[in-house]
């Protein structure tokens, strides 16, 4: 069956790239409702946003929603990819800025937050995207691709010039708590020539001396305490790709491969699924469906202790 979480929890904290601060609260929704945010600073006209592909201004740098009135919020990817990866299907985000709390960098803190309220099960049965036919997008040497799959699988390749990222890969199937154990603790990471770039143009301004990110400057990590994993930087494009994927507007059911793919191109790909005839259908999940979805099996046992 469906899910909400069973009590509200908050966060706060700084955006990334406004440095704007904001308080965020995950409240429990009825069943059908889906994933959406409020901002609550604004009191005239439509404050709802609603968590879905369509309302994405692609950008390379964050996701960012918008509704009909123009209404944003930015950096949604670490939270969206924490209630999918707990298996949350509905719920209200409240937020009183413009921007999610960046908090670490990664999504272990509103994973940890989600997992000490619990979930309530709902009266109405899961319903998920299966990907019926492949489709691929690219934009130079990135790509991204969803092919059929009876679970939902991720894989994920970079390369960076950089030695102390270099070429990283990984693969994951994400169920059985998968992502809290091996994705939710790996944060956002850049190069410290892309911050220096970024705040020359009134962007990262949350950035607080690598705690909220991981700096590489050639060979050299410059954040604090060094890496979460070795190869921590592909596993935080797995987790920004769970995030994006989210915004479907349900599970998918499917296996997605991202080559050097962004934000953007993963939207531009969810695009294209929901575009192509034939490529993808809604279905009723069985209990074993279910059972292979992103969250199923979560035990807050493996939720990394940094959260």
């Amino acid at each position: 069956m469906q899910t909400t979480i069973k009590s509200p929890v908050s966060f706060s904290g700084p955006g990334l790239h406004s440095g704007q601060k904001a308080v965020l609260t995950i409240r429990p929704a009825g069943a059908e409702h889906g994933i959406w945010f409020s901002r609550t600073d604004v009191s005239v006209g439509d404050r709802l946003v609603p968590a879905r592909w369509d309302a994405v201004l692609r950008s390379p740098l964050c996701t960012r929603i918008e509704n009909s009135s123009g209404l944003q919020v930015s950096t949604v990817e670490h939270v969206m990819a924490a209630l999918a990866g707990c298996g949350v299907h509905n719920a209200l985000v409240e937020i009183d800025g413009p921007e999610v709390p960046i908090l670490d960098g990664s999504a272990a803190p509103f994973v940890r937050g989600i997992m000490q309220r619990g979930l309530r099960t709902l009266p109405a049965p899961v319903r998920a995207f299966e990907v019926l036919k492949e489709v691929t997008v690219r934009d130079g040497d990135a790509s991204a691709t969803l092919a059929p799959s009876d679970t939902l699988r991720i894989d994920f390749e970079i390369d960076f010039a950089d030695r102390a990222i270099g070429h990283q890969r990984k693969s994951l199937v994400m169920n059985n708590g998968s992502f809290a154990r091996e994705l939710c603790d790996s944060r956002t990471f850049c190069r410290q020539a892309d911050v220096d770039a970024m705040r020359a143009n009134g962007l990262a301004l949350g950035g607080n001396s690598g705690e909220n990110a991981v700096v590489f400057d050639g060979d050299r990590v410059l954040s604090p305490g060094g890496l979460r994993h070795t190869d921590e930087p592909v596993r935080h494009k797995m987790l920004d790709a769970l995030g994006d994927l989210a915004l479907a507007g349900a599970p998918l059911i499917g296996h997605y491969t991202g080559v050097r793919a962004g934000h953007s191109l993963t939207n531009t790909l969810l695009r294209e699924l929901f575009a192509t005839p034939g490529a993808f259908r809604m279905l009723v999940c069985s209990k074993d469906q279910v059972a292979r979805l992103p969250g199923y099996g979560l035990v807050w046992d493996e939720i990394p202790a940094v959260a």
